[in-house]
């Protein structure tokens, strides 16, 4: 379902935008005038494996999950993505259909910019480029670490690891260090259950990485979670 969004809120969403910072005047108002917003509800698929990509999509409030589903019916989850990141850039610059799966873990909302735009702007911006750069190796050092994680660590580990991906200054701009996030939504970042996500939650806990609260994790040692071994 689309819904309009007010143009104000298109502006605040892309004034947090590291890429948009760098923009002309002229080359802002046009990128503000093409972006449109989406409400995705949660357990929504915001796209398909397989699907043509047609935009790049923003993420103004909410947590969404990349994922894929082998042919026997195996979840294997990639990257949560949270208030401020964009996602595909990748499958636009090689024009082709979609890898993965992404699904709205809450409700959200949703930024998308047409795939001409965003051609556009590679075109006739050189730090929107250079962002896309810096991006892409972000992304590729997220999906190594993310393959190091799921075969070497146990899950106490694997999860302390999957709540730090978050905190990218390139990936997730806008996320802060108390999470708005249930242990299901853990559980569904991190591959485990809601119960052993619960349970690796709790061992952190007492490690002083982090403080759980009903629907919120608050962050206490970022660097601490991001070395975490059980």
């Amino acid at each position: 379902m689309t819904t309009e969004t007010p143009k104000t809120s298109i502006q605040d969403m892309l004034g947090k935008s590291i890429w948009a910072r760098s923009l002309t005047s002229e080359q802002l108002e046009r990128v503000q005038s093409e972006v449109f917003s989406r409400k995705i509800p949660a357990g929504g698929f915001v796209c398909h494996k397989g699907d043509a990509v047609s935009h790049w999509i923003g993420v103004h409030e909410g947590l969404l999950k990349m994922s894929s589903v082998s042919p026997e019916g195996k979840t294997v989850s990639f990257a949560g993505m949270a208030n401020g990141g964009w996602l595909g850039e990748g499958s636009l610059l090689k024009d082709e259909p979609r890898k993965y799966d992404v699904v709205a873990l809450r409700d959200s909302e949703l930024l998308y910019m047409p795939k001409a735009t965003y051609l556009w702007l590679l075109d006739n911006s050189i730090p929107f480029n250079r962002f896309l750069v810096t991006q892409l190796n972000e992304r590729l050092g997220l999906f190594i670490s993310l393959v190091e994680y799921d075969r070497m660590l146990e899950p106490d580990a694997r999860v302390a690891r999957c709540l730090a991906a978050l905190f990218n200054p390139y990936l997730n701009p806008g996320i802060g260090l108390e999470l708005q996030i249930s242990q299901e939504e853990v559980g569904n970042l991190s591959g485990a259950s809601r119960q052993r996500a619960n349970q690796a939650l709790q061992v952190l806990e007492k490690a002083g990485l982090l403080k759980v609260d009903y629907g919120s994790i608050t962050i206490l040692d970022l660097d601490g979670l991001r070395q975490f071994h059980s």
